[in-house]
């Protein structure tokens, strides 16, 4: 699980890179929905190194009906669909 997430990290914080200096360029709505799904990815990531490592326990990452599992959900959910929108955004205009 550790490898897996420690490889996952890598291109995470390079689309966040990406993103976020396309955000400092065009300032836009395109830019800032793409740079803050790129945050929500990262907090997947980190979600699932910190339960590989066993840090914060108390948010029982992993489980289901925890406060880890829902953190790392909705943080998929909503990366996927802001990036996808700025994307979107950014190819239409």
């Amino acid at each position: 699980m550790l490898v897996k997430a420690l490889i996952a990290l890598v291109p995470a914080v390079l689309l966040l890179a990406l993103s976020a200096a396309v955000f400092i360029k065009r300032r836009n709505l395109a830019a800032l929905l793409q740079f803050a799904g790129s945050v929500c990815l990262v907090i997947v990531v980190l979600t699932h190194l910190c339960e590989a490592l066993g840090l914060l326990p108390s948010m029982r990452f992993g489980e289901p009906d925890s406060a880890g599992h829902y953190l790392d959900l909705t943080s998929a959910v909503v990366g996927v669909t802001f990036f996808v929108a700025g994307l979107l955004l950014r190819l239409r205009g």
